[in-house]
């Protein structure tokens, strides 16, 4: 008979090849970024949003907050390397005003990662403390990165068109969420749990508008 940890292990690296390969969802909207030379009217939210939210479960998978995640951190660190790659490709194609703002809270993201490490590492002693502290965290980054489509509806709803609305990368959090539902529930994580209920919940807000 297969054991939990084992069947966890199987679909921690099935939901690891999928969620790669979400990532890279937003890649025809960069090719159509790079063949126009603008990011036209681009929200660059879901990218920051994203961002922030694999750096900080990179965070909770490491293995001195929460052990025997190897399969969190690997997904969540190959997302932020993929997401810098993407916020840069939208740096370069934009204007100066949109390339301040991306600049200043990509900045922010990472000073806010780093107190975060430090405060975690110095005042919380025990893995528990540090999971509960992260985990708290992440959850909140979690619905965040689901919500940030919904910054272009507007634009959507105006224009009658989906032209601008990052659809792939929409779906790819809904998939996304879908996939780690079932490794968390296999031996129990609250955080990784509580987060995969934020997909349908952003889901239902999208098809409200």
């Amino acid at each position: 008979m297969v054991s939990a940890d084992a069947a966890r292990t199987v679909v921690g690296i099935i939901g690891n090849l999928i969620s790669f390969f979400l990532f890279l969802s937003p890649v025809p909207t960069f090719v159509r970024i790079w063949k126009k030379g603008s990011v036209e009217q681009y929200s660059p939210v879901p990218y920051l949003a994203t961002l922030i939210n694999c750096m900080v479960w990179t965070l909770y998978g490491l293995p001195i907050v929460h052990p025997d995640s190897t399969l969190v951190w690997t997904i969540n660190g190959s997302g932020t390397v993929i997401e810098v790659v993407y916020i840069i490709l939208y740096l370069i194609y934009s204007d100066k005003k949109k390339r301040l703002m991306v600049v200043l809270v990509v900045a922010v993201e990472i000073i806010f990662i780093g107190v975060l490490t430090a405060l975690v590492l110095t005042l919380a002693h025990t893995h528990t403390k540090r999971s509960l502290i992260v985990g708290i965290i992440s959850i909140a980054f979690n619905i965040m990165m689901y919500a940030a489509p919904l910054t272009v509806m507007k634009l959507v709803i105006t224009t009658k068109s989906v032209e601008y609305m990052p659809f792939f990368l929409s779906f790819a959090s809904f998939a996304n969420g879908l996939a780690w539902t079932a490794y968390a529930l296999i031996r129990f994580d609250p955080f990784i749990t509580l987060s995969c209920f934020c997909m349908p919940h952003t889901i239902s807000r999208l098809s409200d508008r």
